[in-house]
């Protein structure tokens, strides 16, 4: 049994100028990788711009892995398209998450994580407490692709009994 520390809840709300990669448009879903976890969204059809409002809960037992994220185009008769990927690191986010701050106001924000050659954000990302959780909103450019970002949102869940932080 591994030791898990809590769960992270990844909210994929939408994609945004992703790459053509049917005639005029893409049925674009997300693949999100951690360790042996595998998760997906659903394929939105015909959509540069799709709104997914997905949300996928990981296990995290080893968080210097860092989380893999796949944008593909679904097709019937082929393989799946490659629409780019980006790497999420949580290191920043487990960092504010260790900081226990209870007494805090909502909307508070906790830390800043600007774009760097290390990450994949686009502008810079908040690490805010709201409403009695750690919260941060990203932005993620895409990487090997022409074009295209993903808007996600990552959130904390303690797991009762768990090791935890």
């Amino acid at each position: 049994m591994e030791h898990l520390l809590g769960l992270l809840k990844i909210h994929v709300c939408r994609g945004v100028n992703l790459a053509i990669r049917d005639v005029r448009s893409s049925d674009p879903y997300v693949v999100i990788r951690m360790g042996k976890y595998k998760l997906k969204t659903r394929v939105v059809k015909r959509n540069l711009n799709p709104e997914w409002n997905d949300e996928l809960t990981i296990s995290i037992a080893d968080p210097s892995l860092s989380i893999k994220l796949m944008v593909y185009d679904k097709d019937k008769f082929s393989f799946d398209d490659k629409m780019g990927d980006a790497e999420i690191r949580i290191a920043s986010f487990l960092d504010a998450l260790r900081m226990r701050l209870d007494d805090v106001p909502s909307g508070t924000v906790i830390t800043r994580v600007k774009p760097s050659q290390d990450n994949c954000l686009a502008k810079e990302s908040c690490i805010v407490w709201r409403d009695g959780k750690v919260v941060q909103d990203m932005v993620l450019r895409l990487r090997n692709v022409e074009q295209g970002e993903v808007e996600l949102q990552l959130e904390w869940i303690d797991i009762p009994g768990s090791r935890g932080l």
